[in-house]
């Protein structure tokens, strides 16, 4: 009998509960949520995989601004420019914190020292530390050379896996092989991937602990929010975690004090003894741990972005001939057929640049910017959102939306040239403080890369089929199936290719 009663009493209990709680919500002006929230879990049961498509769809429901419960962590959901504004720009240092998550501890050991850490002093002197010692404009056109003889070395390599003929390539090791070698001969003046890659034992060494690091980062998306519930799920992968993070600290830490015996050689200093010369000016403040974590921070953030941005080009590309027949044009009539080009010839090349606009617009390598979290009680859109709310922007869903971009699902470069859009329609690289310092090294390796490719090859698709451009799961979203691309030499191009 007492069974019976509980069952008649629960739902009636589970019903008066929900209505307690929606009048509570209400009356807080929060912003909009699902309804029912449950205790303990909160919406977890709403949330499915992909997380992108379930927030789209929730989004599509309780409108640009709302939120909802990852166990007891409140998040907040935006995804219209105008709301984006209020919360990266009016109140751009309210959520200039990172929230307390625990794959933002694991997913890059000392990496997380920036990019996780969170808003003050250090941060601060960290970011500035970048801006004008590691990313400056002016340390970058001291560090072209390595860009242009490392493209030149990208294509030299697809000339030789493309057989002389019209034979198939596999872009993404390709586009690997660029990226790391440019950031490792920015840090430290090494090779680790390729022809003349140093000593094979350090290489291969790098290599492993680069492919591991991928590895475990692909085990980490989104759906890693809450600290509590996921702590078991975790367990399991905590010790991996550690064991990397060891050996990425020991081979980092082996490269400082190589490069501190050597001393400073040459007019164009690497990281490493640039960070090293600021260390004796203040040994407390640039100790090998800062500076570990600063090269990491590079290593990790700055590979994969920017190869999955030149393999979603490239796929656009061969799904629109005429665009890559135009890009082709542009490029001939500034670069001429006498040599390859070089980032002197960026500024007169803006159909390019407006390609990779176009790409990272419609396929930005992060769909939702790094969370950040509200250290105080701010409003956006209205409503009010409490102090600790962690907070996600929709990139993709803003720079997708039809209200701003006609047309969006459409690839069209063009647009950029009719003036693109102003505000926060367009922020593949973030806004605000923690807008991505790596901007400008980022945008120089690819569109170099991206003109190289086309001056120097004919490309096409491995058949009529058009190339698949499904994306993947997670905060980032590389493609879903790699890209292999026919190539073959331009006619005009094959002898300076030869002589490469």
């Amino acid at each position: 009998m007492d069974c019976v009663i509980l069952y008649l009493y629960l739902p009636a209990l589970l019903f008066i509960f929900a209505a307690l709680y929606l009048f509570s919500e209400k009356s807080k002006n929060l912003p909009p949520a699902p309804f029912p929230a449950l205790p303990f879990i909160g919406h977890l049961y709403l949330l499915k995989k992909p997380l992108h498509k379930t927030l789209s769809s929730l989004s599509k429901n309780y409108g640009s601004v709302f939120y909802f419960l990852y166990g007891s962590r409140r998040v907040l959901v935006v995804s219209s420019s105008a709301a984006a504004e209020e919360c990266l720009t009016k109140n751009d240092i309210v959520f200039a914190n990172r929230p307390n998550l625990i794959f933002g501890k694991y997913i890059g050991n000392n990496f997380t020292s920036i990019v996780w850490v969170g808003y003050g002093e250090y941060w601060r002197n960290l970011r500035k530390l970048c801006a004008q010692e590691i990313l400056s404009t002016h340390r970058l056109q001291k560090m072209s050379l390595i860009r242009v003889e490392e493209v030149k070395a990208m294509v030299k390599n697809v000339f030789r896996l493309s057989g002389g003929g019209l034979n198939a390539v596999e872009m993404r090791p390709v586009f690997f092989e660029l990226l790391f070698n440019v950031l490792t001969r920015m840090i430290a003046g090494k090779r680790y991937y390729g022809e003349e890659s140093g000593k094979p034992e350090e290489a291969k060494q790098f290599q492993e602990i680069m492919k591991e690091t991928a590895r475990l980062a692909s085990v980490v998306d989104m759906g890693s929010f809450s600290s509590v519930l996921n702590w078991f799920w975790f367990r399991d992968w905590e010790n991996q975690f550690v064991q990397l993070s060891k050996r990425r600290d020991e081979f980092m830490q082996n490269l400082i004090d190589e490069v501190r015996g050597s001393g400073n050689e040459g007019e164009a200093k690497t990281l490493i003894q640039v960070l090293l010369d600021l260390n004796e000016a203040k040994p407390d403040y640039y100790k090998d741990d800062v500076i570990m974590s600063l090269m990491q921070t590079l290593l990790q953030a700055g590979v994969s972005t920017s190869v999955d941005s030149l393999e979603w080009a490239m796929s656009l590309l061969l799904n629109n001939p005429e665009v890559l027949r135009k890009a082709q044009n542009e490029i001939d009539n500034v670069v001429g057929k006498d040599g390859i080009i070089t980032e002197l010839h960026l500024l007169e090349l803006p159909y390019l640049r407006y390609i990779i606009n176009e790409t990272l617009r419609m396929y930005p390598v992060a769909r939702f910017l790094i969370p950040h979290e509200s250290a105080e009680e701010c409003t956006i859109g209205g409503f009010r959102v409490p102090r600790g709310t962690m907070l996600l922007v929709d990139v993709k869903a803003i720079q997708n939306d039809p209200k701003i971009w006609g047309d969006p699902e459409n690839f069209r470069p063009e647009r950029f040239q009719e003036g693109g859009n102003a505000g926060l329609g367009f922020m593949p690289f973030g806004s605000g403080r923690r807008k991505c310092p790596g901007e400008g090294l980022a945008t120089r390796v690819v569109v170099l890369a991206l003109g190289a490719l086309i001056q120097c090859f004919n490309w096409d698709r491995i058949s009529e089929e058009m190339v698949d451009m499904t994306e993947g799961h997670g905060l980032f979203a590389p493609k879903v199936v790699t890209l292999k691309a026919k190539c073959a030499a331009r006619p005009s191009m094959v002898s300076l290719l030869s002589e490469i």
